[in-house]
């Protein structure tokens, strides 16, 4: 039981509304269901859900190990949690696009994202990827548009021509995409503001920028990301990152101290986990069993 308030298809209406409005919209990546609801109880715009941040959640590389049944099941557990959209890396489109998009349709997914790399791809800020040709993709493409039910969900495609190629192929790409029939271009590993500004004089849709640490991007903040006329930003690992450092800082004191009193600052409270999962929506009148408060918690 959740307690949301919007269907799937509203959900895609309103992102579809939001894009149009022109106002940059910030994505989180959500690592779990709990995390997208913190992302929507904050105030972001939607949230993402990130291949990599799958495969790193089963122990394992983002070098296509995972498989569609694995992340539409936690994709569907993470987007029905909030009224925000979600969206989705869908890889290369795991062996079958047309499958794969009514997967995430039908799993109530606001968008998905399929890249043009081979079927071993790597981290999109890695060296060495390989792609498959432009004409190939464009295929992928049209028969990722044609197998969607609800046109308000979104076919995203993401290059990674930019550190294979160079930004002159990465952009004729681009065109031939959104000739397929792309909704939005995501354009990886950018280097910086230069780049980020010629794909969107070429581009004629909606663009996301992916803001990433650690990567090949330089870091932008909202406004310069909105100035540059992009039009939705990802940080796919990020909340990720901040629980994997802590959880790991946290578990070595622990280790070393043989106690956790010197890390209790560094943790969500009972109560506030409690607000969060809202337990108390979950009362029935009468029945004790189910008789939550998060008074009298710390």
């Amino acid at each position: 039981m959740h307690f949301t308030k919007k269907n799937s298809s509203e959900k895609r209406l309103d992102f579809v509304k939001k894009l149009q409005s022109k106002k940059l919209l910030r994505f989180p990546g959500a690592y779990n269901p709990l995390c997208a609801k913190l992302i929507a109880e904050i105030g972001f715009d939607g949230v993402y859900i990130s291949g990599g941040v799958m495969s790193n959640d089963l122990g394992l590389p983002d070098i296509g190990l995972t498989t569609l049944e694995q992340v539409s099941y936690r994709s569907g557990q993470i987007s029905r949690v909030t009224d925000l959209p979600t969206i989705v890396d869908a890889d290369t489109g795991f062996k079958n696009c047309a499958k794969t998009i009514k997967t995430f349709e039908d799993k109530g997914l606001a968008g998905c994202h399929i890249e043009d790399q081979i079927a071993e791809k790597r981290c999109g800020h890695l060296d060495n990827k390989e792609l498959i040709s432009q004409e190939e993709m464009v295929s992928k493409i049209k028969e990722s548009v044609k197998a969607r039910k609800d046109n308000n969900f979104l076919i995203i495609v993401r290059t990674d021509a930019n550190t294979v190629e160079g930004i002159n192929k990465t952009l004729e790409r681009i065109k031939a995409y959104e000739n397929a029939g792309a909704d939005m271009i995501f354009p990886e590993a950018m280097k910086d503001e230069s780049e980020f500004e010629k794909v969107r004089k070429v581009s004629k849709g909606f663009l996301l920028a992916n803001m990433t640490e650690f990567g090949k991007s330089k870091l932008l903040d909202k406004t310069e990301l909105e100035n540059l006329g992009y039009n939705l930003v990802i940080y796919p690992v990020t909340s990720q990152r901040l629980a994997m450092k802590n959880v790991e800082n946290g578990l070595k004191i622990i280790f070393n101290d043989g106690h956790q009193n010197n890390i209790i600052d560094k943790m969500q409270t009972r109560k506030r986990l409690y607000e969060l999962v809202e337990y108390e929506k979950y009362n029935t009148p009468g029945k004790k069993i189910t008789d939550f408060s998060t008074e009298g918690h710390e």
